[in-house]
């Protein structure tokens, strides 16, 4: 029997509603209009674009190769645009670029973790200089029009030493100082990357010391339960859903279903997913084109797969497929029966020993 509901509080940012309070995360590679789109449909009030570098966004030209990082359909707003590089006078420029493009938020990244990315002094580099970093935020706020909101994604801080502590508290306080409308912490240091569990605990402490500030929880967000019992556990205003919500965006949904004190829904039926799979795809090949699309959707194939029972052999068959032809034959293959769907398995699952009560949006 499901449990009472519990009012939830809609998320804002500033003057800018943006509702039900759990929310699609910006995803490196992920993230494009085509899986925001999807997401909103299915229930996310807000999402947020892939990572862009401030450089690139300076320099770029749109081109048909490039076009695709800029574009926005109409029905995704409000949509947030995020910013990530080194160089502090770079990200003024960049963040009107996302702005006069139709973002409705500039979100800045502290938060990257990636080898990559750390050796060039961006995302998670930055929580170790906080004037940078807060030189950043200045910049950003001061380039967008006031009523524009800019938020901040970070880290727990590079790793667990006393003075990473103070340095994010020193960022955190400092960007509120500046003007930010918001937060989003992932509750792992830059150092452990995606190992070991994301700390809960901390974004507990953390929002009883923001107060009124708007906080979002990020970590071990794979299905609507984890979503729910974060925010029941640490008090955050919101959560967003990452690796969770690809190939998945029916985790918005049922999020929607628990909170107001229902079942989980069943998983999607074949057909169900076989339509979101397919519409996917047009999205995909109107932004794309019909050649470019397919190797791009292939990774998104590969996490629709995990909803089908027979996963292991229909994620094998998307791996192989190099043409449009053979992705429509391969959903008329797999999916043309409407068999019962399966939950994804979560192979990471949330901090929490013991269950939390459901929420609900008021």
């Amino acid at each position: 029997m499901p449990n009472a509901p519990t009012p939830l509080k809609p998320l804002r940012f500033g003057d800018l509603e943006i509702g039900f309070p759990v929310v699609q995360a910006a995803l490196s590679g992920y993230s494009d209009s085509p899986m925001r789109t999807l997401a909103r449909r299915h229930g996310a009030s807000y999402a947020l674009c892939e990572v862009m570098l401030d450089k690139f966004l300076v320099n770029i030209k749109l081109r048909n190769k490039t076009r695709h990082l800029l574009h926005i359909s109409p029905e995704e707003h409000p949509v947030g645009g995020q910013l990530m590089g080194a160089d502090p006078e770079d990200f003024g420029p960049a963040a009107r670029r996302l702005s006069d493009a139709g973002f409705d938020v500039i979100d800045i990244n502290f938060g990257c973790p990636v080898k990559k990315v750390l050796g060039r002094c961006r995302g998670g580099f930055h929580l170790s200089q906080p004037d940078v970093a807060l030189e950043i935020v200045q910049r950003v706020r001061d380039a967008v029009p006031a009523d524009k909101p800019v938020t901040v994604k970070m880290r727990r801080g590079v790793d667990d030493t006393a003075e990473s502590r103070d340095k994010f508290f020193t960022i955190f306080d400092r960007a509120f100082e500046i003007g930010i409308a918001g937060v989003t912490v992932h509750g792992r240091t830059v150092s452990q990357k995606y190992v070991g569990p994301s700390r809960w605990e901390f974004l507990r402490e953390l929002k009883q010391h923001a107060g009124d500030r708007v906080v979002l929880g990020s970590g071990d967000l794979f299905d609507a339960q984890s979503c729910l019992d974060m925010i029941a556990y640490t008090g955050v205003d919101g959560v967003t859903v990452a690796r969770g919500a690809i190939g998945n965006p029916w985790i918005f949904q049922q999020v929607a279903e628990l909170a107001a004190g229902r079942p989980l829904p069943d998983p999607p039926s074949l057909h169900e997913q076989r339509e979101v799979i397919a519409e996917h795809y047009r999205l995909a090949e109107q932004l794309y084109g019909d050649e470019r699309c397919v190797p791009g959707m292939r990774k998104f194939a590969i996490k629709y797969a995990q909803l089908h029972p027979e996963h292991l052999a229909v994620r094998a068959d998307f791996v192989s497929v190099k043409r449009a032809g053979e992705w429509r034959s391969l959903l008329d293959r797999w999916y043309a029966d409407d068999l019962p769907g399966v939950h994804p398995a979560v192979d990471e699952p949330n901090p929490l020993a013991t269950p939390t009560p459901a929420l609900v949006a008021t």
